[in-house]
């Protein structure tokens, strides 16, 4: 859900070809299909994510990125115990607007649930995307 709110505030961006926004789970199996309530609620919102697939985390993938923005205070320290050389770029989400807490992983709830993370997610996306183009920039390899 994160993925397709940020994708659509980049995209409204005069930078917006420069940008790669792409999820990916700390422990996410690979392959998996959005939640049935993800799906509809992001409908609802205007968004389609059903070509959307899991993916795990790998180093890699964190070498391509210049922000890493985790849900969890969890993921966040697993992150950056386990990929040290990129801790300096890995933030959690809600440190964005100036918060630290976690965002809840709907997964296994009921509607409201997904429906609160989605507008949870689309608020803090939204008040925070003047500091993830900040930090993104200042992250950036040359």
């Amino acid at each position: 859900m994160g993925e397709a709110i940020l994708k659509k505030l980049v995209s409204e961006r005069p930078d917006a070809d420069q940008w790669h926004v792409e999820s990916a789970g700390t422990w996410a199996m690979d392959g998996s299909e959005p939640a049935v309530y993800s799906k509809y609620v992001m409908e609802l919102m205007g968004f389609d994510i059903s070509a959307h697939r899991s993916q795990a985390i790998n180093p890699k993938m964190l070498q391509n990125f210049d922000l890493i923005l985790t849900m969890e205070g969890k993921q966040k320290k697993w992150l950056e115990s386990q990929y040290a050389d990129f801790a300096k770029r890995t933030f959690l989400l809600s440190e964005m607007v100036g918060e630290n807490s976690d965002i809840p992983d709907p997964i296994g709830g009921e509607l409201v649930d997904y429906q609160e993370t989605a507008h949870l997610l689309e608020r803090i996306l939204t008040q925070g995307l003047d500091r993830i183009c900040q930090l993104a920039i200042i992250h950036q390899e040359f």
